[in-house]
């Protein structure tokens, strides 16, 4: 992976990157909102949705997970050419794909909602790397897949799990295959936790196809936010340096009293 910092001294912060950091900050403590609002959506609350799934599901959520983050990874670089590239390029667009994706899995049921996981992930995924394009990132370019599929790692809506966790800045992997199996490995049980809410919404045949559409719309919008504070950072680590605009970000955090996962 590229090193976030430059090769010349980084910058001190000015006052326009403070006012960055701040935006960044509160993008990502408004984010989370959005899977709550998803989950509501449902109407249930989340421990009435997962105790929907069947026994031994749960065991099943986290292999599933890796198995879509790993195809993720190798076809949404791909789905950025061709004519789908050219008619699939904004956020709301890839919201709208996921929600019609999300409707189709939640039709029949668990058995539906677990084929379409791959394909809602791979939405999110060419979404996040869409995010990354605008942060002057090159979305065909391994390290930038990598630091998309960091995005994964972005929690769910639990207070003890929300939001970028900022290890993965300054993370210095090398483009191999293992460090790929690696970051899946890390990454994977966080994005599990969120997929098991999303199944459960999804677990009623019928029903949950208005649940699934309404789900998966709000998990792309909530990875997309996390997107734009990942790259956001990144984006101003390479003037900046790492260390001085990760402590900024976790003070703006602190400040808006919202837990986070420190580097």
């Amino acid at each position: 992976m590229k090193t976030v910092n430059p090769d010349p001294a980084p910058k001190p912060l000015t006052p326009d990157a403070e006012a960055a950091i701040k935006a960044l900050a509160g993008r990502q403590s408004r984010a989370s909102g959005l899977l709550m609002r998803a989950i509501n959506f449902a109407g249930k609350q989340v421990e009435d949705t997962l105790k929907r799934l069947p026994k031994g599901a749960r065991g099943q959520i986290d292999g599933a997970a890796r198995m879509a983050l790993r195809q993720s990874y190798e076809l949404a670089a791909r789905s950025r050419t061709g004519v789908l590239a050219d008619r699939v390029r904004t956020d709301n667009m890839h919201k709208a794909m996921a929600t019609v994706s999300g409707a189709l899995g939640g039709f029949g049921g668990l058995p539906t909602a677990l084929a379409e996981l791959p394909v809602a992930t791979t939405v999110i995924f060419r979404a996040v790397q869409g995010v990354a394009v605008q942060y002057g990132e090159d979305p065909s370019s391994e390290d930038t897949r990598l630091e998309c599929l960091a995005v994964f790692g972005a929690g769910g809506p639990g207070e003890e799990d929300d939001g970028v966790d900022t290890s993965f800045l300054g993370a210095r992997l090398g483009l191999t295959g293992p460090a790929v199996h690696g970051l899946i490995a890390r990454v994977a049980p966080r994005f599990a936790a969120v997929l098991s809410q999303k199944l459960a919404s999804q677990a009623v045949p019928i029903i949950g196809a208005a649940a699934g559409a309404g789900t998966n719309y709000a998990f792309t919008g909530y990875y997309v936010e996390m997107a734009h504070v990942h790259f956001g950072l990144r984006q101003l680590a390479r003037e900046h340096g790492d260390e001085a605009v990760l402590n900024a970000f976790h003070a703006h955090l602190a400040t808006a009293r919202k837990p986070v996962n420190r580097a």
